[in-house]
């Protein structure tokens, strides 16, 4: 019996942690629905939601319950399970790449020390959602837009991936919590910005964020892979998209922005938790990425690869070289 509840609370208390993160992405993702509309709106002097509910804080309720209770509408000629099945992928994948996301020290579900791998692997797996729902629809511009979010996400992964060795060769760690806690004395964001910059832009790209929305272009392909999704199977998508962009913001903040760190060491930020301040600085990347919605118009594709591959790749690369002949040259090598 004693051997019994020796395994099972480990995994009650990893399900309530796991329960906990959950609930903290939706919350992101409804709050961040409200927020998005609300910039938009400033930035066009509009007022946005501002009837359903106080201050219309129940406007992405009403959305959810509209959602949950249209009818699933599946084409003729469809795959139908591909076609129910992809959205449940992409969804799963974009919530479980949380798993190991630090929101403060020790508050954390998986606290792996390949962490950075973990987050690259499964982030990389939301692509096939998006082409197996573009090829089962069995319709040309879901397929066009399937075929344009796998290149997009190709081209621009490898400069994540650059970008990312670039920090992880000045901390030495593939965990997370320790990429955190090598940025006590100086975020990286400072020594590191041309990365910075170029992980913001290419964190647009790889989550199809304006103004690099191609694979669901209106002008030329009605929705891309999501024109023939309804109801609940299209919310799946769009939970899928918004977890997807809050992880980036989140990989961002830990990156390059001290993950949980006040920005100074002295008693009054100091008295603020460490979630707080982590919660404050995704916000804050969050709101950069509505801001850019809102400014800046949407890239040709032709622009769009041209910008990763001929300016992003050879830049990423060149600071990779440079970071660590630097840390060599001064034997600061962790």
């Amino acid at each position: 019996m004693a051997n019994l509840i020796d395994y099972i609370v480990p995994i009650a208390i990893l399900f309530f942690h796991s329960i906990l993160v959950l609930l903290a992405v939706l919350l992101m993702a409804y709050f961040g629905i409200y927020g998005e509309r609300k910039i938009w709106a400033a930035v066009q002097l509009r007022r946005g939601p501002n009837v359903v509910g106080p201050f219309g804080l129940l406007q992405s309720a009403a959305d959810l319950i509209k959602l949950l209770f249209k009818e699933i509408i599946i084409p003729q000629e469809a795959n139908k399970a591909i076609f129910i099945l992809a959205p449940i992928i992409t969804c799963f994948v974009a919530l479980s790449a949380w798993a190991v996301i630090p929101f403060s020290e020790g508050w954390v579900v998986s606290d792996l020390n390949v962490g950075i791998l973990y987050i690259i692997a499964i982030s990389s797996l939301g692509v096939y959602g998006i082409i197996m729902g573009g090829w089962a629809s069995n319709s040309k511009y879901p397929f066009m837009g399937a075929m344009r979010s796998a290149a997009q996400m190709v081209s621009y992964e490898i400069s994540i991936g650059l970008v990312i060795i670039t920090v992880l060769l000045c901390v030495g760690s593939l965990n997370l919590t320790n990429i955190v806690m090598a940025q006590r004395n100086i975020w990286f964001v400072f020594p590191l910005f041309p990365m910075f910059i170029i992980f913001f832009i290419s964190a647009l790209a790889e989550t199809n964020r304006p103004p690099f929305d191609l694979p669901e272009a209106e002008a030329e392909l009605v929705a891309g892979y999501q024109t023939e999704y309804s109801s609940s199977l299209f919310m799946l998508y769009f939970l899928g998209e918004l977890a997807a962009t809050f992880l980036m913001c989140a990989m961002i903040t830990i990156l390059f922005l001290g993950g949980w760190l006040p920005p100074f060491n002295i008693v009054p930020f100091t008295l603020i938790p460490g979630a707080v301040w982590f919660m404050l600085k995704v916000a804050t990347i969050f709101f950069l990425f509505g801001m850019v919605k809102a400014i800046v118009p949407r890239y040709r594709y032709d622009q769009l690869m041209r910008l990763g591959w001929k300016v992003f790749l050879p830049i990423s690369l060149f600071w990779v070289v440079l970071t660590a002949s630097f840390l060599f040259i001064f034997n600061l090598m962790p």
